[in-house]
């Protein structure tokens, strides 16, 4: 072969070689689990800094009463309109309306269905069709705690309140109780019902906030385990807490680095994960029992923004 020949060859093969590489960092880096906000508060999607992450998903909680409640109903119909506005779909979560470990009082079957659909016909007119049952079942703060029986007849309601929605079916927080909570809530499902527990949440602040993944892991295992169907888990929340408690105190240093950790959680878990949602936009300068805001009051960017505009690269929207 020529030398000239030769030469030539050889700079194809390195050439070659080289783009390869980078089309396998490229594709190591990319991810199809998409990424979406959660927040109470409708300012949000006005926010400069909120528009330049461009996301497309958020998520907001309401109180399962609170169809009579019209307070909270200006709130929710405030945020779904902005959202909708901002062309970014909205997953409601049905909650306790009352946070305080233990103090709401646990509907029946019967006060669900009528409440809560009533919530479904004003909100489903405003284009949600993505439900959460309810909120973080297994925690303390919630009147389902230690009612998983329940927490899986009110999926079976919620479905037949929402027919054609994408409904998650199951949300727990990574605590010592999750996997046995799941477990039961499963045996509790009715047989015909359990292949349309297509969706289960998982807020893993624990694993996020102490740099590990076992909680995470026990829960997806558990799920894997009783699901009759390949059922999707989403982080429906999560993030870096900035304070909470005596347990984290202030640090916005702390939360950034939480805030990348999360995405590689997320990345870890991608088999199985297929979305995740931050929270929270707007944060209190720790001036609340609990602070996860990537913006402090005065709406200037913290470091865990910034953490979090960074890990965005490569996830889906």
């Amino acid at each position: 072969m020529p030398l000239s020949l030769r030469s030539t060859v050889l700079a194809l093969l390195v050439g070659l070689i080289a783009f390869t590489a980078l089309a396998g960092t490229a594709s190591a880096a990319r991810t199809n689990v998409a990424v979406g906000l959660g927040d109470q508060n409708a300012s949000m999607f006005s926010s400069p800094a909120y528009q330049a992450l461009k996301l497309k998903k958020t998520r907001y909680f309401i109180g399962w009463d609170a169809a009579a409640k019209p307070e909270q109903l200006a709130r929710a119909d405030a945020f779904v309109k902005a959202a909708r506005t901002a062309r970014v779909k909205v997953l409601m979560h049905i909650s306790d309306p009352d946070l305080r470990r233990n103090k709401g009082r646990l509907p029946s079957v019967r006060q669900y269905k009528s409440s809560v659909g009533k919530l479904v016909k004003r909100y489903r007119k405003l284009g949600v069709t993505e439900w959460g049952v309810w909120n973080e079942a297994n925690h303390d703060s919630q009147s389902t705690y230690r009612n998983p029986k329940r927490a899986a007849a009110f999926f079976v309601a919620m479905r037949g309140l929402c027919k054609g929605c994408t409904i998650v079916a199951l949300d727990v927080l990574d605590q010592g109780n999750a996997a046995s909570w799941v477990r039961r809530w499963y045996a509790a499902v009715p047989r015909s019902q359990r292949r349309y527990a297509k969706v289960v949440g998982i807020h893993n602040y624990s694993d996020t906030n102490r740099r590990r993944s076992t909680g995470t892991a026990k829960i997806i295992k558990e799920v894997k385990r009783r699901d009759v169907v390949k059922t999707a888990l989403w982080f429906t929340e999560t993030g870096g807490v900035v304070s909470f408690g005596g347990s984290f105190p202030c640090s916005e240093k702390r939360a950034a680095s939480r805030v990348s950790y999360m995405f590689s959680l997320a990345r870890k878990y991608r088999r199985d994960v297929k979305r995740l949602y931050s929270y929270n936009w707007q944060g209190t300068d720790c001036t609340t029992r609990f602070d996860a805001g990537l913006v402090r009051l005065d709406g200037t960017t913290r470091p865990s923004y910034d953490a979090f505009k960074k890990g965005l690269g490569g996830f889906k929207r």
